[in-house]
């Protein structure tokens, strides 16, 4: 087993990358995945997340998603936390991912409510209820009503905030009131990540510790530097990085997640923009808006000839993977 971060010393606070799954010629590319974990590491997140929505998880083979959490754990090693994501629509299949994870190394599991088969809020307790009793991995709950038609309430959460391993959601619903009611009922040792990017700065002002970003896999200093200073207290400089990476934010989104991300990542030269089917490439009237949004971003515009100060995100990401490679 790869080095491993210690759960007993695990926050779950600041910035988590999910991290996309670089592909090329349909397979996974192994260099350019290492390459993220190491800029994104070089970037200040606070931790990595493999095999979420984010990462295509639904056309990776078991072998694959094995290899992927394989990869990001050993080439964190130990230096920040991984996140698995385990869940599924099946309370049997989510409990043996994520005792498969735990003996990979993560330091979490982050597990979605169940989709397609939509549980009442009592079958979304039980389902999560029945894997913390049969594994002493820290569980995040994700909540993503839009993907899966299965939307947990806050009171329902508040009931599974009672049980020891359950630790926090990334919440995702869009919606700032949702992650205020769950913030109120749960109390302060309850972690509340925005599913966001656009609505990290909101979501930290009432209460909530950080964000599951898909923006880190391209600014992950930004991100980091906006949740770092949000902890702090300092809503001044978060507000100003804030405003500086909230219309590339959107731009991540002018299609359905991951396919904007992954073509940003290769305009940054970070790795590919190859995606699998049912997912297909980013159209061009998207990828013109996304090209806009990444020259007027600051963080960054140096790619393309602008820029000012904070472009060291971008010069710190290439550095990174040249590392890795």
């Amino acid at each position: 087993m790869a080095t491993s971060f210690p759960t007993s010393t695990l926050s779950l606070a600041g910035t988590w990358t999910a991290l996309i799954t670089p592909f090329r010629n349909d397979e996974i590319d192994e260099s350019a995945l290492r390459g993220l974990v190491e800029s994104n590491i070089a970037g200040g997140v606070s931790g990595l997340v493999a095999c979420g929505t984010t990462a295509e998880t639904p056309t990776l083979s078991p072998a694959e998603a094995d290899r992927v959490i394989e990869i990001v754990i050993d080439q964190a090693g130990g230096r920040v936390p991984v996140m698995v994501g385990t869940g599924t629509n099946d309370t049997r299949s989510t409990l043996e991912r994520t005792r498969q994870a735990q003996l990979m190394g993560a330091a979490a599991a982050l597990i979605v409510m169940p989709y397609y088969n939509r549980p009442t809020q009592e079958g979304l307790y039980q389902h999560i209820a029945h894997v913390a009793a049969n594994c002493d991995l820290p569980i995040v709950l994700y909540n993503v009503p839009g993907r899966t038609g299965s939307d947990i309430q806050a009171a329902t959460v508040a009931r599974l905030a009672q049980l020891p391993t359950v630790i926090g959601i990334k919440e995702a619903t869009g919606n700032v009131d949702r992650a205020s009611e769950i913030i109120r009922l749960c109390g302060p040792d309850f972690a509340v990540l925005s599913g966001d990017d656009s609505l990290t700065l909101p979501i930290m002002a009432v209460g909530g510790r950080g964000v599951v970003s898909v923006a880190s896999n391209i600014i992950p200093a930004a991100l980091s530097e906006l949740t770092t200073a949000a902890l702090a207290g300092d809503f001044l400089r978060a507000r100003t990085i804030h405003h500086e990476i909230l219309d590339l934010c959107g731009a991540m989104f002018v299609e359905t997640n991951p396919v904007p991300v992954k073509a940003a990542a290769a305009e940054l030269g970070l790795t590919t923009a190859e995606v699998r089917l049912p997912m297909v490439p980013l159209q061009t009237a998207s990828h013109d808006r996304l090209l806009a949004a990444l020259r007027a971003c600051p963080w960054t515009a140096a790619r393309f000839g602008g820029g000012n100060a904070v472009d060291y995100d971008l010069a710190r990401s290439l550095a990174a993977i040249e590392v890795a490679a």
